[in-house]
């Protein structure tokens, strides 16, 4: 099966769950990324870095360019739900915001290393410093300046990433991607530690999955 087929069929299978049982989190989907701006990305890569982007990762962006947070009125306040952020690496990142952490400063150097990595998820979304990375060997977590190698990839591919997250909503355990755990509020899928939580005034409205 082919990485772009693969993406696909994991990708909709999360977001038929995420549009019965999230659906203001559905809502924050965009439409895909211009094909311009996916060619743009490969060709800056290629050109500061000698690597191309990775194929699932432009599959995916063919499916959706990034996310918009939806306005919710319970969550005027505080702000702190975003609906948007319903996968447990954060927001996913677009073309232009996924290369800006990526290539390397005006002074040239590559503090990533030359990993042949691209970030794609991001829980930071001012300036991301940590999220999650794609590359050949996988999908694993980094953060500046502490985890730049990515050279520990925790599942083996997008798809299965995606994979991981459907069946972590569907079947359980609920911590099965790590402590952050998934549940519903305000029509949002958000993951939250219930043991140190970073939920404030939502909590009480916050309901795991499982």
């Amino acid at each position: 099966m082919s990485d772009q087929l693969n993406v696909e069929t994991a990708w909709h299978r999360l977001m038929d769950w995420l549009e019965a049982h999230a659906p203001v989190s559905h809502a924050s989907l965009l439409p895909p990324a211009p094909e311009q701006a996916i060619e743009i990305a490969d060709a800056e890569l290629r050109r500061y870095l000698g690597f191309g982007l990775p194929a699932e990762l432009g599959a995916l962006w063919r499916l959706c360019g990034g996310v918009e947070h939806q306005y919710i009125e319970a969550n005027e306040v505080a702000g702190e739900v975003r609906s948007g952020e319903f996968l447990p690496g954060g927001i996913l990142l677009g073309p232009a915001d996924a290369l800006w952490p990526r290539l390397p400063g005006i002074d040239g150097v590559d503090v990533w290393g030359g990993a042949p990595v691209v970030p794609w998820l991001t829980g930071d979304e001012a300036g991301p410093e940590s999220g999650d990375y794609v590359g050949a060997d996988g999908v694993g977590t980094w953060s500046h300046p502490d985890n730049l190698a990515c050279d520990q990839p925790r599942y083996a591919s997008i798809a299965g990433y995606l994979e991981a997250v459907h069946r972590t909503l569907t079947e359980g355990p609920a911590d099965a991607m790590g402590p952050d755990v998934p549940g519903l509020v305000w029509g949002c899928l958000i993951w939250d530690w219930p043991e140190a939580p970073l939920l404030d005034d939502a909590l009480p409205h916050w309901h795991p999955v499982h």
